[in-house]
């Protein structure tokens, strides 16, 4: 029982990890650009955690732990940063691959907008639970910074696929949250997020878990694009 959330962790990667290297995916050629997103976001979110965990926002519960920890978490959940958001980022990258463009950006603004109008509402009403007002606002806040500071085009595709994959999502996290197992791994206190469930994962774990893969996608994909122009800019200049 103690591997429990370990073995979580490693069965979410494993397949993504081995598939990396499929001739048509390539996925192992961005690692360049993933492994400074995932330790820059993975950064962030621990810390929150850690605050979170102090706070007593949510806990751990020990029968599932190996007992290694980082501070005041337990391992499992730091690698939980790295493993959900490869699996995630991986699978964005595949499907991206095949997808055409969805909408156009007039599509994309108002889906956002209203995302975020949605969000604000929520975090508003609920401001004094924690996790929820947390959640909502800092991830409507990072949707507006995406559509209007960064001016991305591939937010619709970011809904879509992440609509894909709440289906892998609620399988990991109803793991976590209980489901299937006779506790839950990660425990939730209840007076700090709206108690509105979807089996036995709250609803706020979708949009915290949207928000942690769109940070390592913008950070990535970035990244990415920085590459790609340094590389032409010397093609150029070779050509030259």
């Amino acid at each position: 029982m103690q591997y429990t959330y370990l073995l979580v962790n490693f069965f979410t990667i494993i397949v993504p990890f081995l598939f990396s290297f499929h001739p048509k995916l390539k996925f192992h050629k961005t690692w360049g650009a993933f492994f400074p997103a995932v330790f820059l976001t993975g950064l962030a979110f621990v810390l929150w955690d850690m605050l979170f965990t102090q706070m007593g926002v949510w806990g751990f519960n020990e029968r599932y732990l190996t007992g290694v920890k980082v501070g005041n978490l337990p391992v499992e959940e730091v690698l939980f940063f790295f493993c959900i958001p490869y699996a995630c980022v991986f699978t964005f990258h595949c499907l991206d691959l095949f997808l055409d463009k969805l909408g156009g950006p007039k599509m994309q603004k108002i889906i956002t907008l209203c995302l975020v109008a949605f969000l604000f509402i929520f975090g508003i009403i609920y401001f004094q639970r924690v996790y929820t007002a947390t959640t909502f606002i800092s991830f409507a806040l990072l949707l507006l910074y995406a559509q209007f500071v960064l001016k991305i085009s591939w937010l619709t595709r970011f809904y879509m696929i992440y609509g894909v994959l709440l289906i892998p999502f609620f399988l990991v996290n109803g793991v976590l949250t209980g489901s299937w197992i006779e506790e839950p791994v990660v425990w939730y206190n209840a007076e700090e997020f709206m108690n509105f469930r979807v089996g036995t994962i709250p609803v706020e774990d979708a949009f915290y878990g949207a928000e942690l893969i769109l940070m390592n996608l913008l950070i990535y994909r970035y990244l990415l694009n920085r590459k790609k122009a340094v590389a032409a800019s010397n093609l150029k200049t070779t050509v030259l």
